[in-house]
C-alpha cells in the first residue's frame, strides 16, 4: 500500500480491533511506570559514543573496558538516571548479535522486582538473571520475550545529580559495585546509599538462590 494512505475499512475492522482489546487480565503484582533504558549494540563503540554525545547532548556515567564486557561497554545519561542508553561494541560473533542488547523498564519498589519474577514464573517464563549487576546497580530479574529480546524489570538504579559547588556529578566508584546472582542476596549485599528493606518480608526465598 502506497506511503501515507490511511485505510479506513482495516483499521474499523476485526483483526486492528482484536489488537486493540488486548489488555491485562488483571491487576498485576507490579506495575511498569517507564522504559527505564535501552542498551544497543554497535560497529564502532568511539564513534558511537561521539555521537551521542556531541550529536544528541549524552553525557557518560561509567565505561566498563573490553576485559569487563567483550567489546567494551559505555553508560550515558539525559537526565538523573544513571543510564537512559548504554552501547556494547562489536565483541560478539556477528551472528549472536542483534541491534539490540536489552531493553529495562523500571518499577517503583524493590517489592515489585521480586512480584514480577514471581509472575514472570507462573507465566512460563524464564529468568535468565536475577540480582545486581555493576555499574547502575539496579536490583533486577532479566528475560526474554517471544521474540528473544532480552528484557530488564528493574527498580534502584542509581541518580546522578550535581553535588558539588563546580556542578560537578558524583558516580558510585566501583569500589561501591554489589554484582549478586540472585535477588535476596541483592537485598543483603547493598551497595552505600541503597535501601533494599522489603515492605513485605514474605516475598524473599532465602539466600544465595541465583544463578551464578
Amino acid at each position: 500500500m502506497p506511503r501515507g494512505v490511511i485505510d479506513y475499512k482495516a483499521l474499523a475492522g476485526p483483526e486492528a480491533q482484536v489488537l486493540r482489546d488486548k489488555a491485562p487480565d488483571g491487576p498485576l503484582p507490579f506495575d511498569i511506570r517507564k522504559i527505564g533504558h535501552v542498551v544497543l549494540y554497535v560497529a564502532d563503540l568511539e564513534r558511537s559514543v561521539d555521537f551521542y554525545t556531541k550529536v544528541l547532548g549524552f553525557r557518560v556515567s561509567d565505561v566498563y573496558p573490553d576485559t569487563m564486557m567483550d567489546g567494551g561497554m559505555v553508560f550515558m545519561r539525559c537526565n538523573a538516571d544513571h543510564h537512559g542508553v548504554a552501547l556494547v561494541g562489536a565483541g560478539a560473533p556477528p551472528e549472536d548479535r542483534a541491534g539490540m542488547h536489552h531493553m529495562a523498564f523500571e518499577v517503583a519498589a524493590v517489592d515489585e522486582v521480586l512480584k514480577a519474577r514471581a509472575h514472570l514464573e507462573a507465566h512460563g517464563v524464564e529468568i535468565l538473571f536475577e540480582g545486581r549487576r555493576r555499574a547502575g546497580a539496579q536490583v533486577a530479574v532479566e528475560f526474554r520475550d517471544p521474540d528473544g529480546h532480552w528484557l530488564e524489570i528493574y527498580w534502584g538504579l542509581d541518580r546522578v545529580v550535581p553535588d558539588g559547588p563546580d556542578g560537578a556529578s558524583a558516580i558510585r566508584p566501583p569500589e561501591e559495585w554489589r554484582e549478586v546472582f540472585s535477588l535476596e542476596d541483592a537485598l543483603d549485599d547493598a551497595p552505600p546509599g541503597q535501601d533494599t528493606t522489603l515492605k513485605d518480608p514474605s516475598l524473599r526465598r532465602g539466600r544465595g538462590t541465583g544463578r551464578p
